[in-house]
């Protein structure tokens, strides 16, 4: 037994079988390299889903980490610190939002932006029994809430009750979202792109269309960028391809620089005023380890140019896998460094490809069983992304 499959061993005694992981143990990361237990180097291209926008272990990132680590790391929302203010000052600059409510996960961001969407509209509106529209094969995280409004049968079995108020309707249809609006509607929540569903860009016009739905019917528009947003498809966020904005916004991952835990809700003073003194907090949620560490990751963004580095690489990504003309692939669809590979059925399931690639010293991952996701880092160079094509075209062109 190599060490490997010790390391894997181990996992499967002590963890929950709630993953199936590739077969692979990493030990060492640096900008777009990781490197195993047994020494092999693979370029990762999938980013911890997006996560590690700015790499593996950015110097400026680390260095945020470290100092801030050696003076105070936790202080709770019982007593200020003096990290927290400043890194949402940089987050409200970048992001164009008045104020931000600082958490840890995503699926905690998703959680605080229903929340306000409920109080605000009790404030505002006089309803206690508001409905939210979302679409089918969302993903917003795991909590039992926001499974209740999943139509992956998976996500569900087994888990409830469910918590009610959620109305499910196809995504990229806008005549179904309208059809489904009541008086008890509230909001819209969803993802500008969906990632777990398989990279799914939705029609041109269509978050456009939403935003004119829910301002004629006076509801919120709440955006998911939690994998979408930072650069990620070649725009700060995804929802700016359609050149609106929404009321809500919810972040995450590459928040925290791949090193740490840093999510949040943006808004506006009319959405976020509605939150008193001990309606909802985190311990966690804003600390200054945390904040250091999300000042840093967004001053990386902006100094390195990454949105339209993702921008321009996507361009030149997308263009050389269709080139290949794969007689798998049914479809290559993204924005930016956001880019799905849809496998055909008859050429069976895309883990086998990601495995192929795995041994080729590429790491992906499979989603929805027929998607291969590439999500690279944002700190790719072209260089690197030309000899990612050369694995790829081994196993996409027989």
């Amino acid at each position: 037994m190599n060490r490997t499959e010790q390391a894997i061993g181990v996992v499967n005694d002590v963890s929950a079988k709630n993953y199936k992981p590739l077969p692979v143990v990493l030990v060492e990361g640096q900008g777009i390299w990781v490197k195993d237990i047994d020494g092999k180097e693979y370029m990762d291209m999938l980013a911890a889903y997006s996560s590690l926008n700015q790499g593996h272990r950015h110097p400026k990132i680390i260095k945020a980490l470290k100092d801030q680590a050696d003076k105070v790391t936790i202080t709770s929302r019982a007593f200020h610190n003096d990290q927290m203010g400043d890194f949402l000052r940089k987050l409200c600059d970048m992001s164009g939002f008045s104020k931000s409510l600082p958490m840890n996960t995503g699926a905690e961001a998703v959680e605080t932006c229903i929340k306000a969407a409920r109080k605000w509209a009790l404030k505002t509106k006089g309803i206690t029994d508001g409905e939210i529209i979302v679409c089918s094969d969302n993903f917003h995280g795991r909590t039992i809430t926001v499974i209740s409004f999943s139509s992956e049968p998976q996500y569900r079995e087994g888990f409830g009750p469910f918590t009610p108020g959620f109305v499910i309707v196809p995504y990229g249809d806008i005549k179904a979202m309208e059809a489904a609006v009541t008086d008890k509607t509230i909001a819209v929540l969803l993802e500008p792109m969906q990632g777990e569903a398989g990279v799914i860009v939705p029609p041109a016009g269509y978050l456009k269309d939403i935003r004119a739905l829910c301002d004629k019917h006076k509801m919120l528009m709440i955006c998911d960028e939690i994998q979408t947003g930072f650069g990620r498809t070649g725009k700060f966020f995804a929802f700016m391809h359609d050149g609106i904005r929404p009321d809500i916004v919810a972040i995450g991952k590459a928040l925290g620089g791949g090193v740490y835990p840093v999510s949040a809700m943006l808004s506006d003073d009319e959405v976020m005023d509605v939150f008193r003194p001990g309606d909802h907090g985190s311990t966690f949620g804003g600390n200054p380890l945390g904040a250091a560490v999300g000042k840093a990751a967004l001053e990386v963004l902006e100094e390195e140019n990454l949105t339209q580095k993702s921008y321009e690489l996507g361009e030149f990504f997308i263009d050389e896998l269709k080139k290949m003309n794969s007689p798998y692939v049914k479809e290559i669809r993204g924005k930016g460094l956001f880019i799905g590979v849809e496998i055909k059925k008859e050429c069976g399931e895309a883990r086998p490809f990601c495995e192929k690639l795995m041994d080729l010293g590429l790491l992906c991952k499979e989603t929805h069983q027929q998607t291969i996701r590439f999500t690279p880092p944002l700190v790719i160079t072209k260089e690197e992304l030309t000899k990612a094509l050369e694995s790829i075209r081994k196993v996409l062109v027989p």
